[in-house]
Order: structure tokens, then C-alpha cells, then sequence
């Protein structure tokens, strides 16, 4: 066997190099460990092979009279080195990984290159005994004209050493370069690569990456920042735009209660008025819905604080509030006229029960102001299951069949709370079959929803459940 190593060692050197290349290619790439395995005894054993060949790495090769035998050992050696080199790297690479994670990749590169770079000035040294002082001398003039050349390409191939190594975002982070908004989807030499919310990809170059004002909004990972911005007359007094405003934001259950949501003035100018409200969510929340939903609350409270609503027009708050709810959209003009005449208002302080849970309504009530919470009862505890606001009905049990409330409703903040009669109602119901039908799905639709939130324990909260039970009218 080892006279056979030493007559043939080029044959057996290839194939040790084309087994260790196919055995990288078999074995799966989440299999590192067994990868980095198999290609270390590979170099292992090639380097057995050219040492029992009467070989050596460090010196150059034995001089013979045959030209073939020279260049065999030297192609050998070479071998060996470049071998070295790329055992080495993937090496590193699996001690880095767990430390560096896949942000490291371009650091792992440049490391792999340094390597590659010195694996063949070695090699040079070594076997092919070449001058490495002038050689050097040379490759150093050249890497300064290369690198003039290159400025650019070298700052962004820096830039990303530096990113990679801070770690200002890495992978899969929501984040915004210079107003570039996008998830992080790769890291390179050159640039980061962010797919934007409108699918498209923006690329980056990490120069003006490490330069550059840079938001990451998946950090911290328990909340997120959602910010939304309301222009509005400057006619209002901004007091109470910011009370209406701040009224919409507790009406949206999706936002953290601490750190609490801010609503500020944020710019004046000759004819309106512009509003900053901002607030943080968990990470489960999804950023747009909840976004959505807090334009959605904005407008209705605003409306209802006056803000949207022209106080000098002919119609009432009221009867303007009756077409804003889906239920009365099937009467007709007069018809809603006459009811609105028969609604009175009343008054509710923060934490003051407006309809308790088991009391049979006397009154169909509509919500004019404020956020008012509807709780269920799970055995002898009420549970939250939602927020209404200004449009928003309760007590419809008790005008259909005088059934009790199956949930109890509570003023979060000061509210308005239009009542309208029983009697006044049911005539109408009675007059328009349209109505009744929306009132009765509405009815069947909310039975459902709190059938189903309570037989969901201990799951969380699903935001298709209650909660669009509650925004329906």
C-alpha cells in the first residue's frame, strides 16, 4: 500500500480533493458539523498520502531527473495549501456561527480570504521558493492602485465588516435607512437588501448604511412604535382635538398601556393644524391593522368631538349620528328625523357602568362620545372583550324581546350616551322589516361571538371575535 501512495501520490491526491468536493455536495448543508467532519479527515489523509510520499509542505520538492516527478510534487504541495486554507475557513465558520449567527457571513468571508491570501504567499515561499519580499513589494503597489480604483467598493465591503460586527439590525428586522422602510432580507459585501412594504427590494450600499440614521422597528422585540399623523382646522381648539384624539386611542385595545400612547401638536400653519398621536404594541399585533384601525377611531371620535361635523349645519348631532349607524340606514329621512327628536342624552363618568350585565334595557343606546368597554362574565369574573366607540349601539336584547344584557358595558373615559325609547323602536321596527332584519343579525352575529370567545380558554384573544362584533352597528 505504501509503495503504491509513493509511485502514484497525484492520482490519489485528486481523488481525496474529488471525494472531499463530493461528499460537501451530498451531505445536507443543515448538517455543518458532519460536513466540517468529513472534509477535515479528508485533509487529514491527504496530508498523510504527500508525507508518505516522501513530501513535504514546508520544503520544496525532492529534485529528480524526471521533469513529471517535479511537477507532481509541486502541484502537490500547492494542493495542500489551498486545502489547508479552505479546511481552515469552514472550520472557523462553525465555531463563529453560533456567536455570529448568519450576520457574520461577511465577516466570515473576509476572514476566509485573509486565509486563502496567506495560504498562497505560503505556498509560493515554501514550494515554489519564490522571492515573497519582492513579491510582496510588487502585490503591495498593486493593491494601492487597486485599491484607489476600488474606494468605493472597498468602503462599502468595510462598512458591512463594521455593520456585521455592531449589529445595528441583522436578519428578518423591520428597519429604515434615510427613510428607506423595509425587513432585512440580506447582508452582503456589497449592500444590504430591504424588501419594502410595496414588494419591491431597495438595495443599500453599506457605506451609506454606516452613515446614515438608521430606525430598527423590531427592536426591543416585546413592542413596536406606531405613529399616525391628523390634519385638522385650526378653527378647533386644539384642546379639544387632543381630548377627542386621546379618547380614540383608548378605545384601541391593541395598544400598550405603558409605556402610554402621546398625542402632541406637531405643526401650525395658517389654516390648520397637524396632530402627531403615537403609541407602542406587543409583537403580535400586526403594525398596518393596527395602524388602520387607529385613522378609523381618529375619524369617528374627531366627528364626534365636532371636528368633522359643521355645528351650523341644519341637522343635530343626533340626527347626523343616525346615518353614521347601519342599522337606521333603511329609513328614510323623516323617519330618522322622528327619532332622532326622541333621543336623549345622557352623561356617563370614567368607570361609571352604563348597562350591566343582566339588566333588561329600557333604552336602545347609542354611543355619541367616549369609549365604553364590554365585559363577559367568565364564571363570577368579567372579562374585557372589547371597545366601543361614537356609533356604536348596546342593548339591543332588551328592545327585540326583553331579554337582559349579556354583557356589561363600562364608561373608560367620559362619555355621551344617546337613549332612544323602547316603544319609539319597536314602532319602527315594526314599520320597517329592513331594520329589524339588520337589528336581528346583528343580535344573532354577537351571541355567536360571545359563544365562542368564552369556550376559547385559555386562548388568547382572536381579533375576528369580539372585537368585530363590537365595530359592527
Amino acid at each position: 500500500m505504501l509503495a503504491f501512495i509513493q509511485s502514484h501520490p497525484l492520482i490519489i491526491g485528486a481523488a481525496l480533493l474529488a471525494l472531499d468536493m463530493l461528499a460537501w455536495q451530498l451531505i445536507p448543508a443543515p448538517r455543518q458539523a458532519v460536513r466540517v467532519g468529513v472534509r477535515l479527515s479528508f485533509f487529514l489523509l491527504y496530508s498523510w498520502v504527500i508525507i508518505s510520499a516522501g513530501l513535504s509542505p514546508l520544503q520544496p520538492p525532492p529534485v529528480t531527473a524526471e521533469v513529471a516527478d517535479n511537477l507532481v510534487g509541486t502541484a502537490l504541495g500547492i494542493a495542500w495549501w489551498l486545502f489547508c486554507a479552505r479546511t481552515l475557513t469552514v472550520v472557523l465558520g462553525l465555531l463563529l456561527m453560533p456567536r455570529t449567527g448568519h450576520t457574520g457571513r461577511l465577516l466570515q468571508d473576509v476572514l476566509g480570504a485573509v486565509i486563502f491570501l496567506i495560504a498562497i504567499i505560503a505556498a509560493a515561499a515554501y514550494v515554489m521558493q519564490l522571492p515573497v519580499k519582492g513579491l510582496l513589494a510588487t502585490s503591495g503597489a498593486v493593491a494601492i492602485i487597486v485599491g484607489l480604483a476600488l474606494q468605493s467598493t472597498l468602503g462599502d465591503v468595510f462598512s458591512g465588516i463594521v455593520l456585521n460586527t455592531t449589529k445595528p439590525y441583522q436578519l428578518d428586522d423591520w428597519i429604515s435607512i434615510d427613510g428607506t422602510e423595509g425587513k432585512v432580507i440580506e447582508i452582503d459585501w456589497r449592500a444590504t437588501h430591504l424588501l419594502t412594504g410595496q414588494g419591491s427590494t431597495a438595495v443599500i450600499p453599506n457605506s451609506v448604511a454606516a452613515k446614515a440614521k438608521i430606525l430598527n422597528f423590531s427592536r426591543p422585540s416585546d413592542r413596536h412604535g406606531v405613529t399616525i399623523s391628523v390634519t385638522v382646522s385650526n378653527q378647533m381648539r386644539p384642546r379639544h382635538i387632543l381630548d377627542a384624539l386621546e379618547k380614540a386611542m383608548r378605545g384601541c385595545r391593541d395598544l400598550l398601556a405603558v409605556p402610554a400612547p402621546k398625542v402632541a401638536v406637531k405643526s401650525v400653519s395658517a389654516e390648520t393644524i397637524d396632530y402627531e398621536v403615537s403609541a407602542f404594541i406587543g409583537p403580535q399585533a400586526d403594525k398596518t391593522a393596527v395602524r388602520n384601525l387607529m385613522y378609523d377611531l381618529a375619524h369617528r371620535h374627531l366627528d364626534a368631538s365636532g371636528a368633522a361635523w359643521n355645528p351650523d349645519a341644519t341637522r343635530s348631532r343626533q340626527r347626523a349620528l343616525l346615518d353614521e349607524v347601519k342599522i337606521f340606514r333603511s329609513l328614510s329621512s323623516d323617519e330618522k328625523d322622528l327619532v332622532s327628536q326622541n333621543m336623549q342624552a345622557q352623561h356617563y363618568a370614567a368607570g361609571q357602568v352604563v348597562l350591566a350585565q343582566g339588566d333588561v334595557a329600557e333604552h336602545l343606546l347609542l354611543i355619541g362620545t367616549g369609549v365604553i368597554s364590554a365585559s363577559l362574565a367568565d364564571g363570577e369574573t368579567l372579562v374585557e372583550g372589547g371597545r366601543m366607540g361614537p356609533g356604536e349601539i348596546m342593548g339591543e336584547e332588551g328592545i327585540m324581546a326583553d331579554e337582559p344584557s349579556m354583557a356589561q358595558f363600562t364608561a373608560i373615559t367620559s362619555s355621551l350616551v344617546y337613549r332612544l325609547d323602547k316603544e319609539v323602536i319597536r314602532a319602527t321596527l315594526e314599520a320597517r322589516g329592513e331594520m329589524r332584519s339588520a337589528l336581528t343579525k346583528l343580535h344573532a352575529f354577537r351571541e355567536q361571538a360571545r359563544s365562542s370567545l368564552l369556550t376559547q380558554k385559555p386562548a388568547p384573544l382572536r381579533k375576528g371575535g369580539l372585537m368585530s362584533w363590537l365595530q359592527r352597528k
